[in-house]
């Protein structure tokens, strides 16, 4: 039996907003054979139970110059793409909210949706996706039922499936977003999803019925006062990690 392909994504990294875009626009076949796989950085409490089950967490601190470099190639790609942008400032964030989200549509056949339109309002718009009162509003817009999606991060029934999906992600030695999985084989960035598609024998189709991004464009703000991240989505060029 052929290994399913697999799609690792972060709703936090511009990197894998990127892919998201590519996917949809130009690989629709492709976009609807993967499992999609949302990737977090897991706050302290699921972090112990992926532990306790036996997986762990990547995740590594970055620094300034790597900080400043991603602001520079993520505006350049964008920009390339014709593709909106406000870059988010993100405080305090609970990235478990729009995550765990995600993976409650997917009860409904409807991730790929969620994941979409939440990384459009955050790459797109600025929108703080952390916020549960977005995320209603996010998955309302799409017919889904917003107040359920936004409370999945306290569904013991979907923190358990986002155990499970962490500790695969540890089994698939995922350490950086996107990641595109076949098996033992990895390809790492936005900028592999074409040799990925190849490798599955997919040729680049019409654009799926998701709505292409409008054209105008936003300087984002660069605000250095903030401690630099960490965690598994910000990298270089092509892919976080």
């Amino acid at each position: 039996m052929r290994a399913e392909p697999k799609f690792y994504f972060s709703l936090r990294s511009p990197y894998s907003w990127l892919a998201l875009e590519d996917l949809t626009a130009h690989h629709g076949e492709l976009a609807r054979s993967l499992t999609w796989l949302p990737f977090w950085d897991p706050e302290a409490t699921m972090l112990a139970e992926l532990e306790d089950a036996g997986g762990g967490f990547c995740y590594a601190s970055m620094s300034r110059e790597k900080h400043l470099y991603i602001l520079q190639d993520v505006r350049r790609a964008a920009a390339a793409r014709g593709l909106p942008m406000t870059w988010p400032v993100d405080r305090a964030p609970r990235w478990e909210v729009p995550h765990l989200a995600c993976l409650a549509a997917d009860r409904e056949g409807r991730m790929p949706d969620l994941a979409v339109a939440l990384t459009r309002a955050r790459w797109h718009h600025g929108r703080n996706i952390c916020d549960p009162g977005t995320v209603a509003a996010v998955a309302s817009e799409l017919g889904l039922d917003g107040a359920r999606m936004a409370a999945a991060v306290s569904v013991p029934e979907v923190r358990a499936a986002a155990v499970r999906t962490l500790l695969a992600a540890y089994h698939d030695g995922v350490f950086g977003v996107p990641l595109f999985v076949r098996g033992p084989a990895k390809y790492w960035g936005v900028e592999r999803l074409d040799a990925f598609a190849s490798a599955l024998g997919i040729a680049p189709a019409a654009p799926t019925d998701v709505a292409p991004p409008a054209t105008d464009s936003t300087e984002p703000p660069t605000d250095f006062t903030a401690r630099l991240p960490l965690g598994s989505d910000m990298g270089h060029a092509g892919g976080c990690g």
